[in-house]
């Protein structure tokens, strides 16, 4: 009677006996079931972490440094981020190699999406190591799936893997190296690699120390005398990496921000719960404590001041499901000589699997919607590209680092964008900013920043919530508040203009010119065609962004007698002059430049 790790006894026929019986399925059978199994997680796991992708909740703001540098490097050009996103040199490289080797900045629509592309192949590569974990711990063939199908369909880890963050990097490489340390009979090859698999890590993200003790704690106890060279070997790459080497690959946290613990355990509340039952069950199953171990260290740095909650939990997402899976099939293994309570036992788990289940299932239908997935792949940055393209193209821009990264992907020339670091003493020359949110974190890291956007006019802004995009022109002359009203001369000058007999107008376009939400030089100009054809106009069209900045339409559609408003309007000179004049299948469509001087309409002040 052999005694196992799981704390259960067998007194049976040996596996081999059993596979030479008629009608057991072969070692082939088995691991085909095994092939089919995992093919199916990846295919659950990859199907979901695509459709959410695109998800605009949650949010972390240290997510777009990470995507810069990742252009950067790949780009050979120069970025400096605004600071709180931490360092992690080598995390960048790995996450630029794979945007060159798979051109996903080529093929993507922003960005963003090209670089979480690296966190879904790190997602998928982490679900097939800890499915080999499992197995080699001796988890079964259905606990590890059960491990894994925790992993790849909670609505926390959906959310938490799509982010651009190092730790998702950091955690794959420490999943290898444990795979390494357990491979039955292994070499000292695989121990070199496991070596070194921990040092990328640990380059990766310095959290990853805490992967140590599981390792060297499994390779001692398949071979004590090999564990030493591990040791060494990783020691002397630790010594190099944080001594001499230091400026090109030491790692530093990023700042603690939101979202905090709490933001994500909403997502799935059971995964908290289980997880902090499992990370001390599992001290009592000889197979799982050194991983159970380094979980528990890893946990506890939650409550240092400081410490991301979103890298410590990226780190512990694929290893809590793991020490579930095993608690409970321990629980399922253990015996007794009693039979009837044995029953009354079993009966008993099968109703608490039932209920736990159950109370997984509940918390998933509320965390899978609060991510609110998204088909838009493009976003409001996307949307502030193609506006400054066509109204501000070869400006000279003050960016933040998410529009940093859009706009540099999108062509615009990196030598013409300036980063909020670039602000340190004084902001370079620029002509226009463009920042996602209020800004008032790097406006008070930057002094200068904020007295360089104290004068802008916000004239785009793209997006809602804290995913906001603001384009602003710099420099602009403070209005004069004892001045007459713009507005007010626009809305008297459009109510004389829906009243005249030769302008018919739609009701959208006549409560456009009657609340003074249209372009002077529109006014004046439809005022002086009327006067030689009658006009009749079906829209002013919005540019998209500039109605939330409240900008006035720029731009009118006209229907009838279109050869001569199109001649009128080609004609036109110095102010008045519009930049393009298109025919439409709606008639003929006018667009002017932003900004329309002042004192264009006599002002109106009401008696």
């Amino acid at each position: 009677m052999a005694q196992h790790s799981w704390g259960t006894s067998y007194s049976g026929p040996s596996p081999a006996t059993l596979s030479e019986r008629p009608g057991t399925p072969s070692p082939a059978a088995h691991r085909l079931l095994s092939l089919d199994i995992v093919l199916a997680l990846l295919a659950l796991a990859g199907g979901l972490r695509v459709l959410y992708l695109a998800a605009t909740t949650p949010a972390l703001p240290a997510e777009s440094a990470n995507v810069a540098h990742a252009y950067a490097l790949g780009h050979f050009t120069p970025f400096t981020d605004a600071g709180g996103a931490g360092v992690s040199p080598f995390g960048w490289w790995q996450l630029s190699a794979y945007t060159m080797v798979t051109d996903a900045f080529g093929r993507s629509a922003s960005a963003l999406g090209a670089v979480r592309e690296t966190m879904l192949v790190a997602a998928v590569a982490g679900i097939v190591l800890l499915w080999v974990l499992a197995r080699r711990l001796g988890l079964t063939r259905w606990a590890s799936a059960a491990a894994v199908v925790l992993v790849a369909a909670s609505p926390l880890a959906l959310g938490l893997q799509r982010l651009v963050v190092v730790e998702h990097l950091a955690v794959v490489w420490a999943l290898g190296a444990l795979v390494l340390v357990t491979k039955p009979g292994g070499r000292i090859r695989h121990d070199v690699l496991a070596a070194i698999c921990l040092l990328a890590a640990v380059l990766t993200s310095p959290l990853a120390l805490f992967f140590l003790p599981a390792a060297g704690w499994l390779l001692v106890r398949r071979a004590p005398a090999r564990a030493a060279l591990v040791a060494v070997l990783l020691n002397l790459g630790l010594g190099i990496a944080f001594g001499p080497a230091a400026d090109v690959l030491r790692p530093h946290l990023a700042a603690a921000s939101r979202p905090s613990v709490a933001d994500w355990v909403a997502l799935d509340p059971a995964w908290a719960v289980l997880s902090t039952v499992a990370l001390v069950a599992a001290l009592a199953v000889t197979a799982l404590r050194p991983l159970a171990v380094s979980g528990l260290l890893l946990a506890a740095t939650l409550a240092i001041p400081g410490v991301p909650d979103t890298a410590v939990l990226a780190l512990l997402l694929p290893l809590t499901p793991l020490l579930l899976a095993g608690v409970a099939q321990a629980m399922t293994r253990q015996r007794t000589a009693a039979h009837r309570w044995e029953a009354g036992r079993s009966r008993g788990i099968a109703l608490a699997t039932v209920v736990l289940v159950a109370v997984v299932a509940v918390g998933w239908v509320y965390g899978y919607p609060a991510l609110k997935p998204s088909t838009d792949r493009r976003g409001p940055l996307a949307e502030a590209q193609e506006w400054l393209q066509a109204n501000a193209s070869g400006a000279r821009l003050l960016v933040d680092d998410a529009a940093w990264a859009e706009l540099a992907k999108a062509g615009w020339p990196t030598g013409m964008l300036a980063a909020p670091a670039a602000c340190a003493a004084t902001c370079p020359p620029a002509e226009w900013a463009v920042f996602t949110g209020d800004g008032a974190d790097l406006r008070q890291h930057f002094p200068a920043l904020d007295g360089t956007l104290g004068t802008a006019g916000v004239t785009a802004v793209f997006g809602a919530g804290e995913g906001r995009v603001t384009v602003s022109r710099l420099g602009l002359s403070p209005a004069d508040p004892a001045g007459p009203s713009e507005s007010s001369a626009r809305a008297h000058a459009g109510e004389a203009l829906a009243s005249s007999a030769r302008i018919s107008l739609t009701p959208d376009a006549a409560a456009v010119l009657r609340a003074g939400r249209a372009d002077p030089r529109l006014i004046a100009t439809i005022a002086a065609l009327a006067a030689l054809q009658p006009v009749r106009v079906t829209a002013f069209p919005e540019v998209p962004g500039e109605d939330p900045a409240g900008q006035p339409r720029r731009r009118v559609l006209l229907a009838g007698g279109e050869d001569g408003a199109a001649e009128f309007y080609a004609g036109q000179r110095d102010l008045f002059r519009p930049s393009s004049v298109a025919r439409t299948a709606g008639g003929v469509l006018v667009t002017y430049p932003l900004f329309a001087p002042t004192g264009l309409l006599v002002p109106f002040s009401s008696p």
